[in-house]
């Protein structure tokens, strides 16, 4: 066993035990979530780039690591915190341990540390950056490093995780694989890739939508000249201001009249295309259970969410509607424009992790461009009955 420390840029030093690669240290935002289970899909969800994860759940790693819930290609946190790594894989589809899949990644996490305490300091302070290594440095030293890391507002950091090139999703089951059966494709959607995660384009296909996905660049005039029925702008890491050209994009695609769907970091997109802005929230929304009303049916939805930006309700241009506000802080958790086909959403709907509440928001997209089959585009106001 090998000591670690975790240090944060306020000074406080926790001791703990190495798990994973000790050999390697994780720099990056400290966040913590608060889910029971779903860490596999944490570990690998590329909105979680840049950032080190503290989870709250007294043992993680229990139904180990399989090859089929991964939500990217890599493991996207900087490191883990939990209080306990069990060593046990007790599942039938678990082919690895936590401890070894963090080894077999080159990732490090700490153990045996007080994850109440952490996350009281999280909690009233906030969000902050953090170092897990097992160097013998001081803490004077290493706490000098840590005030040193780049803060996550102004960062950028969709070109880390973003498809290096366009690519056709190629919706196949295999054993081990939950998912129901596809559907024969009825719609030809592109998703901007801001860091996607592997759900949304599961979830889309099982939509009846043939799905391409393609670099966080890729111009309003490169997509549609494809000639899709509707676009998706993913969920994606850092600061939504700073994704530049993604605002750009956003704002001609919906002038454009084309169907637009923006979850998490694309929602944030949206309103910042239409003149809104954005705010860092003070320790974030990461976790599967978070409370959304949907405002115009009145239904309550619980929520699987992960981000630590939030669009400010103040200064929400007309054409905007708030169509979704989180019950725990009442932050704006969705958005329709009131002309044209474009819905987005703060949490995440595919769920994976967590519940089903809110998959209708993929029917609504659908809906969209099914109305917009049989519509001159910017002739009608386009208005979904689902949301």
């Amino acid at each position: 066993m090998v000591p670690a420390r975790l240090v944060l840029e306020n000074g406080a030093v926790f001791h703990g035990t190495a798990v994973g690669d000790s050999t390697v240290e994780a720099a990056g935002e400290v966040v913590f979530n608060t889910a029971m289970s779903g860490y596999q899909e944490v570990l690998t969800d590329p909105s979680y780039r840049g950032q080190i994860v503290a989870f709250t759940a007294p043992h993680i790693g229990n139904y180990g690591i399989n090859p089929w819930d991964n939500e990217s290609d890599a493991l996207q946190v900087e490191g883990i915190i939990v209080h306990e790594c069990s060593r046990i894989a007790s599942n039938w589809r678990a082919q690895w341990t936590l401890s070894h899949y963090l080894q077999q990644h080159r990732r490090i996490g700490i153990e045996g540390i007080d994850t109440r305490r952490l996350v009281r300091i999280l909690r009233s302070e906030g969000a902050m950056r953090g170092i897990i290594t097992t160097s013998t440095e001081s803490d004077h030293e290493l706490l000098g490093r840590v005030r040193q890391l780049h803060s996550m507002e102004g960062l950028d950091l969709c070109p880390l995780v973003t498809t290096p090139q366009p690519y056709t999703v190629e919706p196949v089951r295999s054993e081990g694989d939950l998912l129901d059966e596809f559907p024969q494709p009825q719609y030809r959607v592109v998703v901007v890739d801001f860091g996607v995660k592997r759900n949304i384009l599961r979830m889309l296909a099982m939509h009846g939508c043939a799905v391409t996905v393609v670099p966080a660049t890729t111009t309003a005039a490169e997509i549609l000249a494809t000639h899709p029925d509707g676009v998706v702008l993913s969920n994606g890491p850092g600061d939504p201001a700073a994704v530049h050209y993604g605002i750009t994009t956003a704002r001609t695609l919906a002038e454009s009249g084309i169907p637009l769907l923006g979850i998490c970091l694309g929602h944030q997109i949206i309103a910042l295309a239409f003149g809104g802005s954005t705010y860092k929230l003070r320790f974030g929304h990461h976790a599967v259970n978070h409370p959304i009303k949907n405002l115009r049916t009145g239904a309550v939805e619980i929520t699987s969410q992960n981000h630590g930006f939030a669009v400010r309700a103040e200064g929400l241009p007309a054409e905007l509607e708030v169509t979704h506000v989180n019950l725990n802080d009442g932050t704006v958790a969705g958005l329709r424009h009131r002309r044209l086909p474009v819905i987005s959403v703060q949490y995440h709907p595919e769920a994976a992790p967590g519940p089903h509440d809110s998959r209708y928001i993929f029917a609504a997209f659908i809906e969209h461009m099914e109305m917009r089959k049989h519509v001159t585009t910017g002739t009608a106001p386009v208005a979904s009955s689902l949301i």
